[in-house]
């Protein structure tokens, strides 16, 4: 079964070129095209696409709206949407993620990349550009510093050594080479960990790493 995507970009020739990137792979489908975000909004909810890849920038409503109307907090059965932008801005990338997005890729990276963040998000994993991942991560626990309280949720030791993997950007495979598991039992470790936090996906798990000092020694 291919992957059926839908693309949200208010540029047509950007829109043309994801299109030909996309269908050049033999398990991916583009089903339909959006030129604007409440058209976005609208496909996305009939059409039900595997994987939504959203413009930042959008005439009407934003791509961190759509997100949030089609992947957000509270939505049910939440889409998976992977923000494409020229725009490294860590407010955009933090927003977006807030917002439910499982990926951010930059229009500048290669086709291998966009190929690639399709099918983690379809896969149920998250890819943010390489570039942006460990900075914007290490910027939100320098802004946001080590959480005070009481601790947090027990993990296991496997778990943790899992949540360390994920804030360096580890996919699944990765993780599993890694630590000599195999792929079930890192998407079953996934799930204890994000029920432990309260988490909804990696991105979040990542997050919640850096922000509360969970691997510090494990920093470059």
């Amino acid at each position: 079964m291919s992957i059926r995507v839908l693309l949200a970009d208010d540029q047509a020739m950007i829109r043309g070129g994801l299109r030909l990137i996309l269908e050049d792979q033999p398990d991916i489908e583009v089903v339909a095209e959006a030129a604007d975000g409440a058209d976005a909004i609208r496909l996305a909810r009939r059409l039900r696409p595997d994987v939504c890849l959203i413009d930042i920038r959008m005439p009407g409503k934003d791509g961190i709206e759509v997100t949030r109307a089609i992947a957000g907090p509270g939505v049910p059965d939440p889409l998976r949407v992977v923000i494409v932008t020229t725009f490294d801005l860590d407010e955009y990338v933090y927003g977006a993620l807030q917002a439910g997005a499982v990926g951010f890729v930059l229009k500048g990276a290669s086709p291998a990349l966009l190929a690639e963040a399709v099918r983690a998000a379809d896969a149920g994993d998250a890819l943010i550009s390489p570039q942006i991942t460990l900075r914007l991560l290490r910027q939100l626990a320098r802004v946001k510093g080590p959480v005070s309280g009481p601790p947090g949720p027990p993990l296991s030791e496997r778990e943790i050594e899992v949540v360390q993997a994920i804030a360096r950007g580890r996919t699944n495979t990765e993780i599993a080479a890694g630590l000599f598991i195999s792929l079930s039992t890192v998407k079953s470790h996934l799930a204890s960990i994000q029920s432990k936090l309260g988490v909804r996906n990696r991105v979040e798990i990542a997050a919640w790493a850096w922000e509360t000092g969970r691997i510090q020694a494990a920093r470059d």
